[in-house]
């Protein structure tokens, strides 16, 4: 069932336009389980999984039905199917962005060497920087999951690792790095890098409650951080790039 007041039209314009070649009825209705969908995703994974196969039934030859329906599956552990429909997303858009979800499926499934043999599949000076850090997380992860801690804490070791700047993705590298360097048993720094994760997220929390933006300049006084600190705005052009050594 879809409730009143759900249009489909909250979907932003590029996804609408990926529904252009349905007719219009049929794509309305395909709008309204992708919003559905991404709607329950954190609180009822289980009914956005069953409206993302709803939009499926509808449109399986649109990147992103069947990217949906792949995010839900994984949101409720069915690493098999998700993988299968990332694959097919792959095939359809041509896009490798989704490279990371796929190498966590690989680690859902008991087989963190496919999944790094996957990760390195595809050149990461290709992909976006946001994904390449999720993929350097995901590959961090297999590598924990073979018990190779130290080459775990390698994988993480890029230009993005900056706790002076928080982008989108700050909280979560700094977090991963942290969680490695506790099972090195260097807990003083695992504990500083959960720190600056902490730091990061509330800084980033503010900035987009007060002007939008997703990158700032992190701050900190000598010897006490500031949590929110005189955050200052780097525009997109300022985002580092990253020259992989292939692993």
């Amino acid at each position: 069932m879809i409730p009143e007041g759900i249009t489909g039209k909250e979907l932003d314009r590029v996804a609408r336009n990926e529904l252009k070649t349905l007719a219009k009825e049929n794509a309305d209705r395909v709008a309204q389980h992708l919003v559905m969908a991404g709607m329950l995703i954190d609180e009822d994974p289980a009914l956005a999984h069953r409206h993302a196969q709803a939009a499926a039934r509808r449109a399986g030859r649109i990147a992103l039905t069947r990217e949906t329906l792949a995010i839900t599956a994984y949101a409720i552990g069915d690493f098999a199917l998700a993988l299968r429909e990332l694959r097919t997303h792959r095939r359809i858009s041509g896009s490798n962005e989704q490279l990371p979800l796929m190498v966590d499926c690989e680690r859902g499934l008991g087989r963190p060497e496919k999944a790094l043999e996957l990760a390195r599949s595809v050149d990461r000076r290709t992909l976006s920087v946001g994904t390449r850090v999720e993929l350097a997380i995901a590959m961090s992860g297999a590598r924990l999951d073979l018990g190779q801690l130290a080459e775990a804490l390698v994988e993480l070791e890029i230009p993005q690792l900056d706790a002076s700047t928080a982008y989108s993705w700050s909280p979560a590298l700094f977090d991963a790095y942290a969680v490695v360097l506790a099972e090195l048993g260097r807990d003083e720094e695992a504990a500083e890098w959960g720190r600056r994760a902490d730091i990061a997220a509330e800084a980033l929390a503010e900035a987009l409650a007060t002007e939008g933006d997703e990158t700032i300049e992190i701050v900190e006084l000598e010897g006490d951080a500031l949590p929110v600190a005189d955050a200052t705005v780097r525009a997109e052009d300022d985002r580092p790039t990253e020259r992989d050594d292939a692993r």
